[in-house]
């Protein structure tokens, strides 16, 4: 009778401890010093405690780290494709040595694990990136640039706590309990961090039919309830798109981990995890970009100068079925491969491209293309921009004229109606959000970083957020628009009005405390203004009205897609 696939490395990897031994590690960590992971390192965490990264039984010790750069393969030999390395920031490195014992915590304080530190070493990027360029495979692998890389055994205490998709969050030892359970054998993965649409259904029901195997569905399902929650849209795509499925061969679970930057690495990976969660073969491409293309599984083969990893996933024990790129033809209502198409055939495509133009503008998505559960799961998440919510982050030295145009501008959008705007300028947010803080680089960076948390929770609840703070180094700039633009829109309005102007406007008389001394490190006189590279807006207001100000960034807003 055939058995399901053995996990990678031949035995079962399962890193929790009995309950007894479990106990007396909650005492031991008493007395430990405590880390507290990321959200990204507790993904990683779970599937190393889990088993879905077997044969590892902890994070890779300083050998195995630079053979898998250089050889895709641990120092023994086994195949593996990417490092993995607990990364910790300097502080949290510093003081730590080999033979130490720290407990790894979530975010709440809640023990996972004990991790017995076999070697710790400060990460050398450019060292690595030497390593790295003497594989076949180097491309598409994000080195640490600094802190901490440590390697070590691990004892679980216990996966971390969700209380999300619970039903969805099985362990591979669940799963291949359940598929030995129903008589499964030969079963295809797919797993991806993209809604599926008809072109990936299509292919994958195609390809379980055509292997005479069972289809396990997997998602990508890490993330950060903060900034990173997309998974829970993914993963509401998945359960409106399974009833499609044939219930008795398809199964639904998900990964607890954010997928890795993609390469021919990756894909590797993905077979090494499809093996451990008892699958035989797995597909691998078939996701879709703003730019229009497909990422083929074609590319898993002949790339990097002449890396097959189809082959190496083969010698993994997998079967790695690549993703064709696929055109819809109307005649038969279905996909077929480009490789496959008679040459009258009436093939239709929709990129990537204007499938995001429609979904942002609420244009309809076509019925081949998409199935419309999926696509109305998407708008809940994600609706055209004109029901969007949006920042306007205005930026400028202290009397360019920011907050007079931030009033303005509220006072215009709330006239016009719609969503509800909230203005945070920059004195007034001192007084109520930062009123300990002084001026100091530090402080200013805190403070900018505070305004942009507000805005981009306002932003995500789908209103305005309006805010003019001086905010004058790039960086803190930078951070506060990754934080809105992963929720919503985030328009930066450079007000660049000359300092001459400034100081003629100098209402306050602060530029003149500082060019007396008075005033330390006060900005554009003896403190930097780093002007912005791309903003959305220019606006030097020496010469334009409020009004005419106020026009082009409204034309702006109206341009992108948030005002009808």
């Amino acid at each position: 009778m055939k058995h399901l696939i053995e996990p990678y490395g031949g035995k079962p990897v399962d890193l929790l401890m009995p309950a007894e031994r479990a106990e007396d590690l909650k005492k031991e960590a008493f007395g430990l010093p405590s880390i507290d992971l990321d959200w990204r390192q507790i993904g990683e965490l779970e599937m190393l405690l889990s088993g879905a990264y077997a044969p590892l039984r902890g994070y890779m010790g300083r050998a195995d780290y630079d053979s898998v750069l250089e050889k895709l393969s641990l120092a023994d030999g086994t195949a593996w494709p990417l490092p993995l390395a607990l990364q910790l920031k300097d502080k949290q490195g510093s003081g730590l040595k080999p033979g130490d014992r720290v407990a790894l915590r979530d975010s709440e304080g809640f023990m996972l694990a004990v991790l017995g530190i076999s070697e710790i070493w400060q990460a050398d990027a450019a060292g690595d990136s030497e390593l790295l360029a003497r594989s076949f495979a180097g491309a598409g692998i994000e080195l640490p640039a600094s802190g901490w890389l440590v390697g070590g055994t691990l004892e679980g205490v216990s996966l971390p706590m969700h209380h999300d998709f619970s039903a969805l969050r099985m362990t591979p030892a669940e799963l291949r309990t359940q598929f030995a359970r129903r008589g499964w054998r030969r079963i295809v993965a797919y797993m991806t961090s993209q809604p599926m649409h008809r072109a990936q259904f299509e292919f994958c029901l195609r390809t379980a039919i055509e292997q005479e195997a069972n289809l396990l569905l997997l998602p990508f399902g890490g993330g950060d309830l903060v900034s990173h929650a997309g998974y829970f849209t993914l993963m509401r795509t998945f359960q409106a798109i399974m009833p499609r499925f044939p219930a008795a061969t398809t199964q639904l679970a998900m990964l607890p981990v954010a997928p890795p930057p993609s390469s021919l690495r990756e894909k590797l990976l993905r077979a090494i995890i499809a093996r451990n969660y008892g699958c035989s073969h797995v597909i691998v491409g078939g996701e879709h970009f703003d730019s229009g293309s497909a990422r083929r599984g074609g590319d898993v083969s002949g790339a990097a100068g002449g890396f097959d990893a189809a082959a190496a996933a083969q010698g993994m024990g997998v079967t790695m079925i690549p993703f064709p790129r696929l055109q819809y033809v109307e005649d038969h209502d279905e996909y077929i491969p480009e490789s496959q198409l008679a040459q009258d055939a009436r093939a239709l495509s929709l990129g990537g491209g204007e499938f995001q133009r429609r979904m942002r503008t609420g244009l309809k998505i076509p019925e081949w293309y998409a199935f419309p559960e999926v696509i109305a799961e998407m708008s809940r998440s994600a609706p055209p921009r004109d029901r969007q919510g949006f920042t306007v982050f205005f930026t400028g030295l202290s009397g360019a004229g920011k907050s007079t145009l931030a009033r303005a501008l509220a006072i215009r959008l709330m006239e016009m109606g719609g969503r509800p705007v909230t203005l945070l300028d920059g004195d007034v947010v001192r007084h109520h959000l930062s009123s300990e803080l002084g001026f100091s680089r530090e402080h200013r960076d805190i403070n900018v970083r505070r305004i942009g948390f507000v805005a981009s929770e306002i932003t995500k609840n789908r209103g305005v957020a309006i805010c003019a703070p001086i905010a004058p180094y790039h960086q803190t700039r930078r951070d506060a628009r990754s934080m809105i633009e992963a929720v919503g829109g985030f328009i930066e309005v450079y007000v660049s009005t000359p300092i001459e102007t400034c100081e003629a406007r100098d209402r306050k008389g602060l530029y003149a405390k500082a060019r007396a001394g008075l005033i330390p490190e006060f900005t554009g006189v003896s403190d930097p203004y780093e002007a912005p590279e791309k903003p959305e807006v220019t606006l030097d207001t020496t010469e334009l009205t409020v009004d005419e100000a106020i026009q082009r960034i409204l034309l702006k807003l109206e341009y992108e897609g948030y005002l009808r």
